[in-house]
């Protein structure tokens, strides 16, 4: 009888606690992503961590001599599942981030059911540090160094477009100059500011004012 109950076939309450653990960690990750209401949330998250923590327990019993046969598939399979969220949309590439924190979770299952209990919490702690305070970072820059394409078309009246180019100085807007060209009398250029999103506005409608030029995108 007590073979019996030993016997691999039969869930040890040392695989119950890598099961709880793993959905207490993936949990924690799937709350924020559903917070911020992303595509993979907290059911997602809490999934593909108990099936990764399932498939290296397994991959340790049934391995037979390799005991990362099964595992090692995980993360080529976590991939595919990675790319479904990645989409393009109105000229940006969104849900990399979605598929990173896809692809970490998985680690984390893997490394709670092959009995690294530290490695997964740290690596937790930190992935919920990374996905709470960069945001607020990256707004801080993007407030700062906001990126925008301008492009200036006007009549050529024997004058460059350097008038505009100092516009853009003036602006406290930080330039790289593109393409500019002349072709029947029209000439247009082309330029990538980098500044604060106030400048330019305070640039922007210095153009829009400006009854000279024809054709201006921002």
């Amino acid at each position: 009888m007590n073979d019996i109950l030993d016997s691999n076939y039969f869930l040890t309450q040392s695989e119950v606690n890598k099961f709880l653990f793993a959905t207490m960690l993936c949990g924690l990750i799937g709350l924020e992503r559903e917070f911020r209401s992303k595509q993979a949330g907290l059911k997602t998250m809490i999934m593909i961590g108990l099936g990764s923590t399932l498939f290296t327990i397994l991959s340790v019993k049934i391995g037979l001599g390799s005991a990362d046969r099964i595992a090692s598939n995980i993360v080529t399979g976590i991939g595919f599942l990675g790319a479904g969220v990645i989409f393009k949309e109105d000229n940006q590439v969104k849900g990399l981030t979605t598929a990173c924190v896809i692809w970490i979770v998985a680690a984390i299952g893997m490394a709670v059911g092959a009995g690294y209990f530290e490695q997964a919490l740290g690596v937790t702690l930190v992935v919920l540090l990374a996905l709470l305070i960069f945001p607020f970072v990256e707004n801080y820059i993007e407030r700062r160094f906001t990126k925008r394409t301008y492009r200036i078309v006007k009549k050529y009246e024997n004058e460059s477009l350097d008038i505009y180019e100092e516009s853009i100085r003036t602006s406290k807007l930080t330039l790289h100059r593109g393409k500019q060209e002349l072709a029947n009398g029209i000439i247009s250029g082309t330029w990538v500011a980098i500044g604060s999103p106030r400048n330019h506005k305070k640039f922007v409608d210095k153009m829009l004012r400006d009854t000279k030029i024809i054709a201006f995108d921002f």
